[in-house]
């Protein structure tokens, strides 16, 4: 059987595509590349161009290949884009998710895998790790339309033949330990992807929002959990659903968290330069931490994290950084000769 990953171009997706035919699976891409690249998808799997909103071409592909999962990444994911744009979310993030629920239910597809967020969840009333039962009430666009999404894969469940995991992601960050794909959309706002770029010379500087929260540096905490990891996950989730498992709403996070500050300070250290940093007050929204209780998915998928540690992860990072300067033709000489001439 084949499984159709879409937004298997953009970041997460083309990490799955990767870790899919290592696993030896048949894989169908769908992508519009509107933030995802062409040459980040595995050679080996199948491509087409197209929006997954699109019933003509989703028809098609089910028609042409046997598809017997849907792994389902493709997206919009910048939030404070979704609160200046917020209908260009609910189109791209829940109606094209109705329109490719409703196509792969027509088709006979059972097994869905849906790229959620920990965006739906609101403040919580108790201090410490987020669990699947925490309050759900997304502040902003792109939470609620994830949000809305998983409430679509729930009632499809109850009425139809049909099964899903929706994992609901923490903070991704790092990149492919053998350097295949990486973050690569330009203007991207991830912590770790800005910083990397500070650290390497293509932003002047870095921002940070809000030193004053009640956390051990003042700094926002976050849970950062490294991209081969939840694309494991996923992988874990394929095989349950295929096992026969009932349909799983669970976070996929690290449960533990690290600091603003204290990635930054990492990068430093690996690198040996300072950044630039300028402290902002708090965005509105922000929270000082968002962790995951993150027993679930180890209980019911057996993940088990392999690259739970914060400089596996920078260092992964900022090697796809230079990869992708040396793509681009960017001259790593000249950059490095500028950084050492910079007094922070």
């Amino acid at each position: 059987m084949t499984v159709l990953v879409t937004g298997g171009a953009g970041y997460i997706g083309s990490h799955m595509v990767w870790t899919l035919i290592e696993a030896g699976e048949d894989v169908v891409v769908l992508d519009r590349l509107s933030t995802g690249f062409r040459w980040a998808v595995a050679p080996e799997a199948r491509f087409y161009l197209g929006d997954v909103g699109d019933r003509q071409i989703l028809k098609q592909i089910f028609a042409e290949n046997e598809i017997d999962a849907i792994l389902h990444f493709a997206g919009s994911v910048v939030v404070p884009e979704s609160v200046a744009h917020p209908l260009r979310y609910y189109e791209n993030n829940t109606a094209n998710t109705r329109t490719l629920i409703d196509e792969a239910n027509e088709a006979g597809i059972q097994h869905f895998i849906f790229s959620s967020t920990a965006a739906v969840y609101g403040r919580q009333p108790v201090a410490g790790p987020v669990p699947e039962s925490g309050v759900v009430a997304p502040e902003t666009p792109y939470g609620l339309s994830k949000l809305m999404s998983e409430m679509m894969l729930r009632d499809t469940a109850a009425a139809h033949d049909f099964r899903y995991v929706a994992l609901r992601y923490f903070n991704v960050a790092g990149s492919d330990v053998k350097g295949r794909t990486g973050q690569s959309t330009k203007g991207a706002t991830h912590l770790i992807k800005v910083a990397c770029e500070t650290s390497l010379g293509q932003r002047d500087h870095i921002d940070v929002f809000g030193t004053d929260y009640p956390t051990p540096d003042g700094s926002g905490v976050r849970d950062f959990i490294h991209v081969n990891d939840l694309a494991e996950a996923h992988m874990k989730a394929l095989t349950y659903l295929r096992n026969g498992g009932a349909s799983l709403v669970a976070n996929c996070g690290y449960g533990k968290g690290f600091s603003v500050l204290e990635v930054l300070n990492t990068i430093m250290e690996i690198e040996k330069r300072p950044l630039k940093i300028n402290y902002c007050p708090r965005r509105p929204g922000d929270l000082g931490s968002v962790v995951a209780d993150a027993r679930l998915i180890r209980q019911e998928l057996g993940w088990t994290p392999r690259y739970d540690d914060l400089t596996l992860i920078l260092k992964t990072a900022l090697n796809w950084e230079r990869h992708l300067a040396e793509r681009n033709g960017d001259n790593l000489k000249t950059i490095y000769r500028k950084l050492a001439a910079v007094n922070f």
